[in-house]
């Protein structure tokens, strides 16, 4: 009897080769190659080439793609304005941040707007999910649940009931019979997203999958992934905190920029329409400043806090919550070096309150105020808000979007801004700009 043929593949980016590596030779990553059956390719395609037309690029495109709000204006925000008919949505983010409940609350919406939801739930049990929807609420006529596996399953389920959505949660449970390997191996997650693309593109179906990310951030399972969905949300946040944030990082049919904020409840998940207005409840303390930063095309006021404190160590610790350490790094650097402060023999801790991430480079200024603060122990004006890059040669730099991110300060009441001032805009009739033009330009503005 004839041995079946098996190909050695690598479980983080999909690599194959004839024998075991310890090592991959196209991600780097050792340990990772696991033996897989290979599947014979058929000869003849279930479609004949004579019947493949071409079709002009001028007939096709010319309506806009319509769109099918969900119902929560959060993620309807990060979708660009809602679903698209056919499209494949793949939602990531890390164990417990909150994927299900979203999920769950969007195909609630979907199903009292009267449209059918077929819910696949490949981790929980129906039981589970049905007191999960009790306890927030999201009980409706409309979604369906299918507790299956097997994608093959799904697929004839899905022909004879023809839903409006389809629901998986999650992608890295399903598995494909016609191939081997464990569920949310490299090889099913790839099968599995394909025959649910083309029950997307051929039925119509909306579909909606749910994705686990690994320890580096990344979605797991082929990088490839994201390349066959037509949209990708990252839903990221920290479990110690109340905000949760839903990131597009792909999008094929509108702004790859665009953010959700949401706020966990006990109830579920809650939109949060103004974040800045946290900030009513800050303090007026040294090492305390207000930025106003950019999410997608949404301004929003944040706090950025420093402490410098004595320390016992050879090495003083640099610590950074919310902000890149290499930024950290850079901004205490420049102003050393550019604004005669010293940071030598201290400990450094800066955080972005309310557990959020900002990662643009206006952070530098409002980042260098704060440490600025904290280290000589004056407070940053209470209405004053910041933005800019700070340059190695100790420049404040403009950034994008002023317009934006000067209306939202002037909206909560904030009447200064320390950034390089537009050339033109409204928004410079109802705030004073500060003549802060470098690192000692920052430093001096502080009470």
């Amino acid at each position: 009897m004839a041995r079946a043929r098996t190909v050695w593949r690598c479980q983080t980016c999909g690599a194959s080769a004839p024998r075991w590596l310890g090592r991959c030779n196209e991600c780097g990553e050792f340990g990772t190659f696991v033996e897989e059956a290979e599947r014979e390719s058929r000869a003849a395609s279930s479609r004949s080439a004579s019947n493949v037309t071409p079709v002009p690029l001028s007939s096709v495109g010319a309506d806009e793609a319509p769109r099918i709000a969900v119902g929560i204006p959060e993620l309807d925000r990060a979708l660009g304005g809602g679903l698209v008919s056919g499209s494949l949505v793949l939602l990531g983010g890390e164990p417990g941040i909150g994927k299900s409940t979203l999920i769950l609350q969007a195909a609630d919406a979907l199903g009292k707007q009267g449209r059918r939801v077929l819910y696949v739930c490949g981790e929980e049990s129906p039981q589970q999910i049905g007191l999960r929807a009790r306890r927030i609420s999201a009980i409706s006529e409309g979604v369906e649940l299918l507790a299956e596996l097997d994608i093959a399953a799904v697929e004839v389920a899905v022909t004879q009931t023809r839903p409006d959505f389809l629901v998986l949660d999650s992608i890295q449970t399903a598995f494909d019979p016609d191939l081997e390997g464990a569920p949310g191996s490299v090889g099913q997650v790839r099968s599995c997203t394909a025959r649910l693309m083309r029950i997307a593109k051929d039925l119509g179906v909306t579909t909606l999958i749910v994705g686990h990310v690994t320890k580096e951030g990344a979605i797991a399972g082929p990088r490839v992934l994201e390349h066959m969905v037509d949209a990708v949300l990252y839903f990221e946040g920290d479990r110690d905190h109340a905000f949760r944030v839903v990131r597009t990082v792909k999008n094929r049919f509108g702004s790859a920029s665009e953010v959700g904020i949401f706020e966990m409840t006990e109830g579920g998940l809650l939109g949060v329409d103004s974040p800045s207005a946290l900030l009513e409840e800050r303090a007026d303390v040294p090492g305390s400043a207000v930025m106003s930063a950019m999410e997608g095309s949404r301004p929003l006021l944040v706090e950025i806090q420093a402490l410098v404190s004595p320390s016992y160590l050879p090495a003083p610790r640099r610590l950074a919550t919310g902000i890149d350490s290499a930024r950290l790094l850079q901004v205490l650097a420049v102003l050393e070096r550019r604004a005669g402060l010293s940071f030598a023999g201290a400990d450094v801790i800066v955080s972005v309150a309310g557990g959020l991430r900002i990662s643009e480079p206006a952070v530098d200024a409002p980042l260098a105020l704060a440490l600025a603060s904290a280290l000589q122990g004056r407070s940053v004006p209470s209405r004053l808000v910041a933005f800019g890059e700070l340059g190695l040669t100790g420049r404040l730099r403009p950034v994008g979007q002023t317009e934006a991110r000067v209306k939202e300060a002037g909206r909560l009441g904030f009447d200064r801004v320390a950034a390089v001032m537009p050339s033109t805009g409204s928004a410079q009739a109802r705030v004073a700009f500060e003549r802060a033009e470098d690192a000692a330009g920052l430093v001096a503005l502080l009470s």
